[in-house]
């Protein structure tokens, strides 16, 4: 509310929001943008909601531009999220498989996505929503190999059990932290979102005739070599350079 306050002060006509594809919650399918939205959480449900706000801002004025991106999990270099979490404990072997491994989930390389959102800079007036994921999906055990094979490492898994047992073991800790207090890393839904299929359909960001600078694969290499290699620490890859975002050869209002 009080970015609409400043947008309609200082009369800015285009405003980008990046939302997220919790808003669909879980055990969706595969959404696209006209799907129901039923998020589950609190994330999700504060999205949607700013959502609404900025939407009613740009029916107040039919020359705004509202463009509103709904990233499915993005990663990336110096990035701390749920992508990094899972590789973090890929490198430590401490990593558990829960489930087969098959289920397919997407995501999108940081890079990617803020091409895209460039590309979208001179769209005309109205409201536009996009969901945003790397295609094509991976599965876990595909994740796990591209992650081993990066390091030069045997892909093998050392520990792997049942959905239900691991299950199970979530709930165990939902009992305990509803006893405690307390927050573990471990939970019935952790359980659940990590073996389900967690994809969105990306089809309006090919409609536009934007192509990805990296595939998904090469920005997992990207992040996993930045962050794993200690070859790579010591040269400080980490740094991602604006090279890597924009053609330094291209007219700086492009850039822009």
């Amino acid at each position: 509310e009080n970015m609409v306050y400043a947008l309609k002060k200082n009369n800015v006509k285009q405003l980008f929001f990046t939302s997220t594809v919790a808003v669909y919650g879980l055990n969706s399918g595969t959404p696209n943008e006209d799907s129901p939205v039923k998020p589950f959480n609190d994330y999700g449900k504060s999205k949607y909601e700013a959502e609404t706000i900025f939407s009613k801002w740009a029916d107040f004025d039919n020359t705004n531009c509202l463009i509103t991106v709904r990233p499915t999990v993005i990663f990336g270099e110096k990035n701390r999220g749920n992508v990094y979490n899972l590789l973090y404990q890929l490198s430590s072997g401490k990593f558990m498989m829960v489930g087969k491994g098959i289920n397919r989930k997407s995501m999108g390389y940081v890079l990617n996505l803020t091409s895209f959102l460039a590309t979208l800079l001179k769209s005309n007036p109205g409201k536009y929503v996009y969901n945003y994921a790397d295609k094509p999906d991976l599965c876990m055990n595909e994740l796990i190999k591209i992650f081993h094979n990066t390091l030069g490492e045997n892909s093998k898994i050392n520990f792997q059990i049942p959905y239900v047992l691991g299950l199970m073991g979530g709930y165990v800790f939902d009992i305990l932290a509803k006893i405690t207090g307390k927050t573990y890393p471990i939970s019935s839904i952790r359980i659940k979102k990590f073996c389900a299929d967690t994809l969105v359909s990306a089809e309006k960001v090919k409609d536009t005739g934007f192509t990805a600078p990296y595939l998904l694969t090469d920005g997992l290499k990207r992040m996993i070599s930045s962050e794993f290699l200690q070859d790579s620490k010591m040269n400080n890859p980490n740094e991602v350079k604006v090279e890597d975002v924009v053609d330094p050869k291209r007219p700086f209002e492009e850039k822009i």
